[in-house]
């Protein structure tokens, strides 16, 4: 009974304190969670950017003046944290984790797109593009207009393309110069049925395998070559296990710069615009120096010891072209005429 009157005395104690001296529950809670180290962080956007290749590449960088620029422009308001080289994302899933919006900005090789989307195809087209300013105008014109509308079925939103550079082809077994060194060579291609349909035309075999694991199915000889950029099997060391190295231009690798369609319409239109001018002054910035890029690091392959660099003559390219003719009267099926007619009209200009 003494300990019952003595928690009361305590209770009562307590609570007539409170009220002699003011106590305000209200403000209490109030400073609990005050913090000024916390104080704008909830006005801040974060962009998710993911991509699968090295940060010393054409799209590498053009990924981090991308993320410099917004943050300048929108005076820190807008963050873009980066996952290079497949981290967060390879490239067979980054689609989805875009789509589902795990993440909110993706690049892709326009080659990515062409299972889900098979006009995309038109860019996988063998010796589609004679120039540089061809495969610019194709990006920039009514091909790349009607390929972004594409994606808006699925609410992602087709913001631009960037550059990288011309395909070339490796080997381990012999150089590949005309059509018959193709048999029995296994290559790993992105997945595009239009790239696995020339190189079957040529007479090898593919797999679809992820940029990220081609080395090490290099390594351990399940594939005996690839195709890519210069900058791509420099920096992911492709070079290293391959002894035949095959400059052929026989296609154009670019990307595509896709945001989450909800993320982009839920951005104010001061923000719509910071990251669109961003986006417009890092493509011109690619465009520019994506060239260069290939080049410098097409030398540091040249330099080495373990591959031996060759180029087609003239004569053998067009025994490629040959090979490649019923590609193209297949393509119309799946691309479609228009732009195939497209493609015709930028072959004759160039």
């Amino acid at each position: 009974m003494k300990t019952f009157a003595a928690i009361s005395l305590f209770i009562f104690t307590g609570i007539f304190t409170a009220l002699f001296f003011g106590f305000d529950l209200s403000e209490a809670s109030e400073s609990l969670e005050y913090d000024d180290e916390q104080e704008g962080l909830e006005d801040e956007i974060v962009i998710k950017f993911s991509h699968v290749v090295a940060e010393n590449t054409p799209k590498g960088k053009a990924v981090r003046k991308f993320a410099s620029l917004v943050q300048d422009w929108s005076n820190g308001d807008i963050k873009v944290e980066i996952y290079s080289n497949g981290t967060l994302y390879n490239d067979q899933n980054e689609y989805t984790a875009l789509k589902d919006g795990h993440i909110q900005m993706i690049a892709p090789a326009t080659s990515k797109l062409t299972e889900r989307f098979p006009q995309w195809q038109v860019l996988d087209l063998p010796f589609a593009f004679p120039s540089y300013e061809a495969v610019k105008q194709a990006y920039q014109g009514e091909i790349g207009t009607t390929l972004l509308n594409t994606v808006e079925k699925d609410g992602i939103k087709g913001m631009t393309f960037w550059y990288n550079g011309y395909k070339q082809v490796t080997s381990n077994k012999q150089p590949l110069l005309v059509p018959a060194d193709f048999n029995r060579t296994h290559l790993r291609i992105m997945p595009s049925p239009m790239i696995e349909s020339q190189f079957q035309s040529l007479g090898a075999s593919t797999s679809k395998l992820p940029f990220n694991k081609t080395y090490s199915n290099l390594e351990v000889n399940f594939i005996n070559g690839q195709e890519n950029t210069p900058s791509n099997i420099y920096s992911k060391k492709l070079f290293e296990e391959q002894a035949y190295m095959t400059i052929s231009n026989h296609g154009y690798l670019g990307y595509v710069v896709l945001i989450n369609g909800t993320f982009w319409k839920d951005l104010s239109k001061e923000h719509q615009t910071i990251v669109q001018e961003a986006l417009n002054e890092t493509t011109d910035w690619i465009w520019r120096h994506s060239i260069e890029m290939n080049d410098a690091h097409l030398r540091k392959i040249k330099r080495a010891d373990s591959i031996d660099v060759h180029y087609l003559t003239n004569e053998q390219k067009e025994s490629w072209k040959q090979t490649f003719e019923p590609v193209y009267e297949e393509a119309e099926n799946t691309i479609g005429k228009r732009l195939m007619e497209e493609i015709y009209t930028i072959q004759e200009q160039y």
